[in-house]
């Protein structure tokens, strides 16, 4: 382990990990819903089948009162060097959707490529629809910890189709200046230099303000299961709309 602290800490962090986890069960069962073990090639996909459904298409979807449409940049036509641009910062090495399309084969598209993508690109955002290997993800479960056998121990990670992200960055990056100025600044991660180290920072100065003037801390940590994957999509339109984004719902 010294070695591989010394040369490589990646791998001594792993080797760290799989001491703290130690000896794992295989995952060739699982349980089912109803806590019964499924051993079968074909229960065991119809079981994750099952589990990230439910986790993932609420029942509950609310009913949203439209808004008049308005004229929006936002609304515009998707311009060719919207494009070039997102396309020129997909970083290489990640994994194909379902249309195995890779980031080197968009980032090697010429001027021409890159204008029929764009029209691609419009004809969505006009129509309001995708292709269906853009609507297409293959999900893959990434254990965490716990038991090998239960599903909800395993974090799903989408892989979808390059174009669809390239059109969806798109899109994100004519939203985000609407939205960034109504972030609190007590809101960290998933926001360009403002992530969660930021609070940890200041929640260590204030504990040493504390020491220092003998003052008691409060703190309350919530913990929110599967938090992200929850979120009612029908609120995030609401939203959208509220923000002034409405073209994009």
């Amino acid at each position: 382990m010294e070695k591989d602290y010394r040369t490589a800490s990646g791998k001594f962090w792993q080797t760290v990990r799989c001491l703290r986890r130690g000896k794992q069960l295989s995952a060739n069962t699982v349980y089912s819903g109803r806590g019964e073990f499924l051993a079968s090639t074909g229960d065991i996909v119809g079981r994750w089948k099952e589990y990230f459904e439910d986790l993932l298409n609420p029942t509950d979807t609310p009913s949203i009162e439209e808004p008049e449409a308005e004229d929006s940049a936002i609304d515009s036509f998707i311009t060719q060097a919207e494009v070039t641009e997102v396309v020129q910062q997909l970083l290489g090495g990640k994994a194909p959707g379902v249309d195995e399309i890779r980031p080197e084969y968009l980032k090697s598209l010429d001027v021409v490529g890159l204008s029929w993508l764009t029209h691609l690109c419009n004809i969505a955002w006009r129509s309001g629809t995708v292709p269906l290997d853009w609507a297409t993800g293959v999900v893959v479960p990434l254990f965490k910890k716990g038991d090998r056998r239960v599903c909800s121990n395993y974090r799903g990670i989408t892989l979808l189709s390059l174009p669809v992200k390239v059109y969806s960055r798109v899109l994100e990056r004519r939203v985000r200046p609407l939205v960034e100025p109504r972030i609190q600044e007590e809101q960290c991660g998933f926001c360009p230099s403002h992530g969660t180290l930021d609070q940890l920072y200041t929640l260590h100065r204030v504990l040493e303000g504390s020491w220092k003037f003998a003052q008691p801390v409060h703190m309350c940590f919530v913990d929110l299961e599967k938090a992200f994957d929850r979120v009612p999509c029908g609120i995030l339109w609401e939203v959208l709309w509220e923000y002034g984004s409405m073209a994009l719902c």
